[in-house]
């Protein structure tokens, strides 16, 4: 687990391709890495992923062809620079919220614009994810933890401080840009345990209008 708070920003020091899937090679910038082991999880733009062996300036990281197609990890280019975070433990403070490193979908930046010192942007959440984002509520965009300003369909607004933008990879964001995005955790599992037993049922489809009348939310 994370909590969505960057530590460093690395880099791709070297891609192997391998087949279906790729290894990565990260220079991890000012991360310390002095406890880091082999096994460990850090989190790479908001992707878990498990260390496979250390270097004396950063970290060997294997991507399976799964985390290339539902993340974007198949646009990574050697140089591109990239967010980390090593896992938390159970001193470290949560400024952020809880964050897995499982990357639920693809968004895409629509907008970006100045205003006062903050920069805002808009981005397009996959129409699936959009009953998970909230108003106010969290989000993880590329493994920063960030409040959603406001929602707009699939559409969702972000305010983002000058510190954010320094020291993150966030500076960099322009409209067309495809960033990760993981849900509130909280909100996938209560959509789970809305189902009650329909979650049992092969295919069951989620909450939809009809279910949430069914069972008293709406008013027919």
């Amino acid at each position: 687990m994370f909590t969505g708070i960057i530590q460093a920003v690395g880099s791709i020091a070297d891609i192997e391709p391998m087949g279906a899937d790729c290894r990565l090679r990260i220079a991890a910038g000012k991360l310390d890495l002095s406890t880091a082991r082999i096994g460990d999880s850090i989190a790479v733009s908001g992707v878990c992923l498990t260390v496979t062996r250390l270097t004396g300036d950063g970290f060997w990281v294997d991507v399976s062809g799964e985390t290339l197609a539902c993340t974007t990890f198949s646009e990574l280019r050697q140089g591109g620079r990239v967010n980390l975070e090593q896992a938390l433990t159970p001193t470290t403070r949560l400024g952020g919220h809880l964050v897995s490193g499982h990357v639920d979908g693809v968004g895409v930046v629509a907008r970006r614009w100045q205003e006062g010192r903050s920069v805002r942007f808009t981005i397009k959440a996959p129409e699936a994810l959009a009953r998970y984002i909230a108003g106010k509520g969290s989000i993880c965009v590329d493994g920063i933890s960030l409040t959603v300003n406001k929602v707009s369909g699939a559409e969702f607004e972000l305010n983002i401080v000058p510190h954010t933008l320094q020291e993150t990879t966030m500076a960099e964001f322009d409209a067309g840009r495809h960033v990760n995005l993981e849900v509130d955790i909280l909100a996938r599992y209560l959509e789970r345990l809305m189902l009650g037993e329909r979650a049992a049922q092969p295919g069951s489809a989620g909450i939809d209008r009809a279910f949430l009348a069914q069972h008293g939310f709406m008013k027919s």
